[in-house]
């Protein structure tokens, strides 16, 4: 009597789809070995697909075969594609399985494997599951293709997105109430570079972010969430953007800024600090004796521990950190103003502000240019292809090339437009925080106060054993300051210079204060 392995497989599409079931399998493998006179040793059941044979109850059974040659003489199971979807694989398996001294037999599609015409009708069975898998599978990308063009996301939401359907049945995806805001204040603070990628993911988790490191990395890296979708490369068909039907959380702007911080095309230092409560100043601070930078450690002392900042390079300097930490207050209190006087200053600094923004049109129609460049880049190069001075391939670099500059160039003028618009209520928080800063950075936490500092002084400070000492301040505390210096020395008359400042007024650094 030959003994026999029932293999009873079924995924859980198959079974959605097309009824297939377990127990009628069993059954109908059952009643063939009670007619054929053959013994079942066991029976073994697999929910995975037939794509490859990398599923754990094959893989177990085929285990145990090589462990004990002649334990079983057959692997039965209804249909060969319950075996194998994959012809290639199908025929390594028998293969091996021959080897073990065992055959395979699908007992509704009985072939005898030792007549070589049957092998033509092996092949015929292979294939024909391999195939409707394959047309199913293309059928789904083309599907999946054509959402995205018409600017759906396809898959599971994104990171501060949520998976929702519409009382029509239509999937799609909204920003979440939570998570989202966490998300756009991520690409804020990125763009900001006050912190590195690590330490902004750090404190988006603080602020209830779950995600991985590596998912967060791919999420800044997403253009999903200025409201693009990426449309990848396929056969003659080259990537590109298109506009998504999901609602953006940030600019194209602040998106492209980030990118560019992300791939080091702005060249700013960005120092990588450890932060601790009693050390806010730690990676702000120069040493005055060799012009490194100052780093902060605690000592141990009989009852508690003494922080104190001092020098990396070698040198003997070394000071207190709570007395620093308390002349730091004092040093941001020298530019804090009675709001009364901060309105006055608004008044001067946005007339001439108004005044100065018109040469910005001079940059708005610059970048025009620069996209009529490009434009007449690509059309050159069309014609070069028509012409045949060029190989299509050739072509295909040149245009994705020129399209990547003509889209950031395109994000730049709409960012350009949008900065020169009224930046009144940008004073308004400006001038909030201003007026009790040193309130603010003594009740603040560490990031907020790490945050004040990098914004009151862009510029490392260095502490003299009196008094600390900076290169340059915040451009928008020093015109408060150079019109005070005026209107002090001449109170008669207004002086034409008081308001002959730069346009660029750096708000931003100020503006999260408030938020």
């Amino acid at each position: 009597m030959r003994i026999a392995d029932l293999y009873i497989r079924v995924s859980t599409d198959e079974q959605a789809d097309k009824g297939y079931s377990q127990r009628d399998q069993e059954e109908r493998l059952t009643k063939y070995c009670e007619i054929n006179n053959i013994e079942v040793r066991k029976v073994v059941f697999e929910d995975h697909s037939a794509k490859t044979f990398k599923r754990p109850a094959w893989t177990k059974l085929l285990g145990e075969l090589r462990k004990r040659r002649g334990q079983s003489d057959l692997i039965l199971f209804t249909k060969w594609d319950r075996f194998s979807r994959n012809a290639g694989d199908a025929y390594q398996m028998i293969s091996t399985l021959r080897n073990l001294g065992v055959e395979p037999q699908a007992v509704e599609q009985p072939l005898d494997l030792s007549i070589p015409e049957n092998k033509m009708m092996l092949a015929f069975y292979l294939a024909a599951p391999e195939v409707e898998n394959d047309r199913r599978a293309l059928n789904v990308f083309h599907g999946m293709r054509r959402a995205k063009k018409e600017g759906r996301w396809m898959g599971t939401a994104p990171i501060g997105y949520a998976n929702k359907v519409s009382e029509t049945g239509k999937k799609y995806i909204a920003p979440r109430e939570t998570t989202g805001k966490i998300m756009k204040w991520v690409f804020e603070e990125l763009a900001r570079e006050q912190f590195n990628t690590e330490q902004v993911w750090k404190m988006a988790k603080s602020k209830g972010l779950k995600c991985s490191k590596n998912a967060f990395w791919l999420a800044i890296r997403n253009p999903l969430y200025c409201g693009k979708i990426f449309i990848p490369k396929y056969k003659d068909e080259e990537s590109y953007f298109v506009t998504g039907q999901h609602e953006p959380l940030i600019t194209e702007t602040l998106f492209y800024k980030v990118q560019d911080v992300l791939d080091g095309r702005k060249k700013v230092q960005r120092t990588k600090i450890l932060v601790d409560d009693n050390l806010p100043l730690r990676g702000f601070l120069i040493c005055p004796q060799c012009g490194r930078l100052l780093s902060g450690s605690a000592s141990k002392g009989r009852t508690k521990y003494y922080h104190y900042y001092h020098c990396t390079g070698g040198c003997d300097f070394r000071h207190s950190a709570i007395d620093l930490n308390e002349k730091i207050v004092d040093k941001i209190g020298e530019y804090v103003r009675p709001i009364p006087k901060l309105k006055l200053y608004k008044e001067a600094i946005l007339n001439r502000y108004n005044e100065k923004t018109k040469a910005q049109k001079g940059d708005i129609q610059q970048i025009k240019l620069q996209l009529q460049e490009e434009n007449k880049r690509l059309s050159k190069a069309r014609e070069l292809l028509l012409c045949g001075d060029i190989e299509a391939e050739d072509y295909r670099i040149m245009k994705s090339e020129i399209e990547t500059r003509i889209t950031r160039l395109e994000a730049k003028l709409t960012g350009s437009i949008n900065d020169s618009e009224n930046v009144e209520p940008l004073w308004d928080k400006a001038i909030s925080s201003i007026s009790n800063l040193d309130s603010l950075y003594e009740n603040g936490s560490i990031t907020q106060k790490r945050k004040i500092i990098g914004s009151v002084f862009p510029e490392k400070l260095t502490f003299d054993g009196i008094q600390f000492r900076t290169t340059r301040i915040n451009e928008a505390l020093e015109y408060i300051l150079l019109i005070d210096n005026k209107i002090g020395g001449k109170k008669n008359g207004t002086n034409s210079s008081i308001l002959n400042l730069s346009r660029n007024v750096n708000l931003k650094g100020l503006e999260p204060l408030t938020s």
